[in-house]
């Protein structure tokens, strides 16, 4: 085999790299969001948020599941598109980025403290902060 091709084994195993480094860069934003709702909430927030509906909480376990959630969904997202266009990564990541930010409008649409409406920005702009870069990372090659 030339250098320019590559054997099955090899091919499986840039999968295995890539699926790794994914799921790996998903624990750590769960992990950086456990981390900084514990620090917001020793800093005054409440994670209490008010709207039409009622009152609700986003508790540690809540932030977490969330962040484990919406990271899945980017990483099925790039992966789908990879199956399908070279513009894999571009594509994904305006789609993340538009994400991140429109994700931060309902914070201020709800009746919140400025600490939990602080938090809760940063939460989810840690999130994009760790999943956009360490997916670009991984992109596959084509």
């Amino acid at each position: 085999m030339t250098a320019a091709t590559s054997s099955p084994g090899t091919a499986r195993s840039a999968a295995a790299q890539r699926r790794i480094a994914r799921g790996t860069a998903v624990v750590g934003a769960m992990a950086l969001n456990a981390v900084l709702w514990g620090i917001a909430s020793l800093l005054g927030a409440d994670f209490v948020l008010t709207d039409s509906t009622g009152t609700g909480a986003v508790t540690l376990p809540v932030a977490v599941i969330f962040t484990a959630i919406f990271g899945l969904l980017g990483w099925g997202t790039l992966a789908l598109l990879e199956r399908f266009t070279a513009r894999a990564v571009a594509i994904w990541t305006g789609l993340a980025v538009a994400v991140a930010l429109l994700s931060i409008v309902p914070i201020f649409l709800e009746g919140a403290s400025t600490a939990t409406r602080v938090a809760l920005t940063v939460l989810h702009l840690a999130v994009a902060a760790v999943l956009v870069p360490a997916f670009r990372r991984t992109r596959t090659a084509r």
